[in-house]
């Protein structure tokens, strides 16, 4: 799959979650760090994305909101074809959003359902197994968060959108 082809999906994830957490009654606004790196690397070369404050911007979360307890969070949202991957992907560097920015991470996976998934930080647990410590993803259904309102009505519907806009057939 070509990389602007994951960077479609990702984005309409993006989209998916905005409008499915509006449509259930939360505050939601964008943050996200693409047109902020972008317009600050126009500028200055020393803020490229890899340089250290680079590193920081572009793991600015994707949206604030504010839900069914009144408290303001931060949300990233992932697309994932395998979610698997993004364990993966978070034991290698899981920092930055889940120390620094605190940020809760939702997942989308056209995989199985739950298609919407969500992590709280700590995104790991610690099990033993064998007697060696083994971290374990710590993820569940996006309408099991008690922080976040989700209408099951309006999640069966975007559940239908998963389906449309990630389908192997398209």
């Amino acid at each position: 799959m070509a990389i602007s082809e994951n960077v479609l999906k990702g984005k309409i994830a993006e989209n998916l979650v905005e409008e499915l957490l509006k449509r259930s009654g939360n505050r939601v606004y964008r943050l996200g760090s693409d047109a902020q790196l972008e317009n600050i690397v126009q500028l200055e070369q020393d803020f490229g994305k890899d340089s250290h404050i680079g590193k920081k911007i572009s793991s600015i979360p994707d949206f604030a909101i504010i839900g069914a307890l009144g408290l303001p969070q931060l949300l990233e949202v992932k697309f994932r074809t395998d979610p698997e991957s993004l364990e993966e992907e978070l034991l290698m560097d899981k920092d930055p959003l889940e120390k620094f920015w605190e940020a809760k991470i939702v997942v989308v996976t056209p995989k199985e359902k739950p298609f919407f998934r969500i992590l709280i930080p700590p995104y790991f647990t610690k099990e033993k197994r064998d007697g060696w410590p083994i971290p374990v993803f710590r993820w569940m259904a996006l309408e099991k968060d008690r922080d976040i309102l989700v209408e099951t009505e309006i999640l069966h519907e975007f559940d239908s959108l998963v389906g449309k806009y990630y389908s192997k057939r398209g």
